[in-house]
């Protein structure tokens, strides 16, 4: 996905468990894999709620690009190192229109995967919104139509069923508007109204999260009317920073900014899967950037790896012939050592 956003679940020490919610509301694992407690200000829901309630720990998906690549390539000399600073991640699974053929049959199997898994919690993003990308073209596509759209969600959402889940509705969406007419945006905020209420009511045990942007993007204040209208308020939160490279700091005071403007306690999520270094100034593949910290903070603010690191933000910066969403390891490199 494109990171102009100038556009977060995990790295240094494994987060096998979210940080024994129940025994330590707000915590954070530091590289060298110290837990540790951290501010809880304005924590909107408790540790013993929700979809971290019923489960173990994040989910760990042996089957991702990262982990793929390591298991292809045991005797490259950089396999060892992306496999533990990378691919033994928590992170999220990506879910497009063209992903998989069968979205339901694909999103229950994981969903079910992680449950078999000893009742680890699934994080999924769902990315096939019309027009997605419009203006940064990158990762540009998505459904064809609007009813296309909104059987695609809907089903993606029944297909979670009451198994625990978290899920990014749509990074960009609300961040990608500088090129868009005024119905192009009007019909944007119907679909992403119509895909919060679809989790509402098919996935009652699952924590959904529109998208924020960031601070580089968009105003806070601009965010929250965007966020309000496009029906923030039937699901759990939004999230900042996605694909991004904002530094946790920073992204956090941006999601409490925008907060404040909705006037509620709604909840959110940080992107950190990028963001060790803070931002450099460019959006796309840019050199220098490192994996975040592995943590996090109060179930109502939850740091979590959303991009995959290694995975291209689009034909440019330090990867000019990698298209975006693909992995490269060379890419994971980087990350890793901060070059």
């Amino acid at each position: 996905m494109r990171s102009r956003r100038s556009i977060m679940i995990i790295a240094g020490a494994a987060l096998s468990t979210v940080c024994a919610l129940a025994a330590c509301g707000g915590c954070t694992t530091d590289a060298a894999g110290t837990t540790r407690a951290v501010s809880t200000k304005g924590a909107a829901t408790s540790a013993g709620s929700g979809p971290l309630a019923i489960t173990t720990g994040l989910f760990t998906d042996p089957k991702l690009p990262a982990a793929s690549w390591v298991a292809a390539h045991p005797g490259d000399p950089r396999a060892a190192a992306i496999g533990a600073s990378i691919s033994s991640r928590p992170m999220a699974r990506w879910f497009t229109g063209t992903s998989d053929s069968d979205i339901g049959k694909a999103v229950g199997k994981y969903t079910g995967t992680a449950q078999a898994a000893g009742d680890k919690l699934p994080v999924l993003v769902a990315y096939n919104l019309p027009g997605r990308d419009a203006c940064g073209r990158e990762s540009a596509g998505g459904a064809r139509t609007v009813l296309e759209y909104q059987t695609w969600i809907s089903t993606f959402a029944a297909a979670i069923g009451t198994r625990p889940a978290i899920v990014i509705i749509e990074p960009d969406s609300l961040g990608d508007f500088s090129c868009l007419s005024a119905g192009q945006k009007q019909t944007r905020n119907t679909l992403l109204a119509f895909a919060a209420r679809m989790f509402a009511e098919k996935a009652p045990n699952t924590w959904a999260y529109l998208d924020g942007a960031n601070p580089r993007w968009t105003p806070a204040g601009t965010m929250a009317k965007r966020l309000e209208d496009a029906g923030v308020a039937r699901v759990h939160g939004f999230t900042v920073n996605v694909a991004n490279y904002v530094d946790t700091a920073g992204a956090q005071q941006y999601a409490e900014d925008i907060r404040k403007k909705l006037g509620t306690t709604t909840g959110y999520v940080i992107d950190t899967s990028r963001n060790g270094n803070g931002h450099g100034g460019e959006w796309c593949n840019p050199p220098g950037r490192r994996i975040g910290a592995a943590s996090t903070a109060d179930p109502a603010a939850l740091q979590l790896w959303i991009k995959n690191p290694g995975n291209s933000d689009g034909t440019c910066g330090i990867a000019p012939a990698t298209p975006a969403g693909t992995f490269d390891p060379e890419l994971a490199r980087h990350l890793i050592t901060g070059a």
